[in-house]
């Protein structure tokens, strides 16, 4: 395993892109409605990303994935398709999901969005996952375990009945899409340490029901599978001197 420790100008170019991600999963929120399908939405981005922040929407074409974002709604895990006939619906629940690629830099989030008028179910389910993670955040410094990561979410969501999904972890993210360390949202044995100025990403998928999923015959839609909802926050933090930074 090789982590990669970046250095000021590695960080410099990361947060750059960092800050477009979140500046188009900003944008998106004004057109997450009743009616609108998951390929305007995902048109939109890619206009976004490659007209206006002359970037490069890193999932196209990443192992022959079809389109520039994900768009997982309801009981889609992550990696749902966007497609011109799915049209989100009122009381839905859809995460979207958005990695880019500028200057040869990485970097990816996530978050969800409610369409319409969203039950409590639902609410509360987005809510308990996006506070996993800043309950987690703690425990990044130099010299902590990253194991630390998931016994915290894993503890923190069953309080409340729901279930971390196993299949799918966050990653060091830089010069690659993907790079070492994995990052667990569940408990593990993983004895790797946080080392300052790495950047990775947090993750984690959590199910109302069994953390259990299933792939669909597109061979990237993720599903639980007991057909339960599940909502992801995803965001890219950096290891300071002292403690994280959330780059955004």
């Amino acid at each position: 395993m090789y982590i990669r420790i970046n250095n000021f100008k590695d960080i410099k170019n990361i947060i750059l892109v960092s800050k477009i991600v979140h500046k188009i999963l900003n944008y998106i929120s004004f057109y997450i409605k009743p009616g609108i399908s998951t390929g305007e939405i995902d048109n939109i981005c890619y206009n976004k990303i490659v007209n206006y922040y002359k970037a490069y929407p890193a999932s196209l074409g990443y192992m022959n994935y079809p389109k520039s974002i994900c768009t997982s709604i309801n009981d889609v895990v992550c990696h749902g398709i966007p497609r011109y006939n799915e049209f989100l619906k009122n009381g839905d629940i859809i995460n979207i999901d958005i990695s880019i690629c500028k200057n040869n830099y990485y970097s990816d989030a996530s978050k969800m969005y409610l369409v319409g008028n969203v039950n409590s179910e639902s609410i509360n389910l987005c809510r308990v996952t996006k506070n996993s993670i800043f309950k987690s955040l703690k425990y990044i410094k130099p010299g902590n375990k990253i194991n630390l990561i998931g016994s915290s979410i894993q503890n923190y969501v069953e309080k409340f009945g729901y279930s971390v999904v196993r299949e799918y972890c966050g990653h060091g993210i830089g010069k690659k899409l993907h790079e070492d360390p994995i990052i667990l949202h569940y408990k593990n044995n993983y004895e790797f340490t946080f080392k300052k100025y790495m950047i990775f990403t947090i993750e984690p998928m959590i199910n109302i029901g069994s953390h259990r999923t299933k792939v669909m015959n597109d061979g990237w839609t993720v599903k639980t599978i007991d057909k339960s909802l599940s909502a992801q926050y995803e965001y890219t933090i950096l290891v300071t001197e002292n403690g994280y930074k959330i780059l955004k």
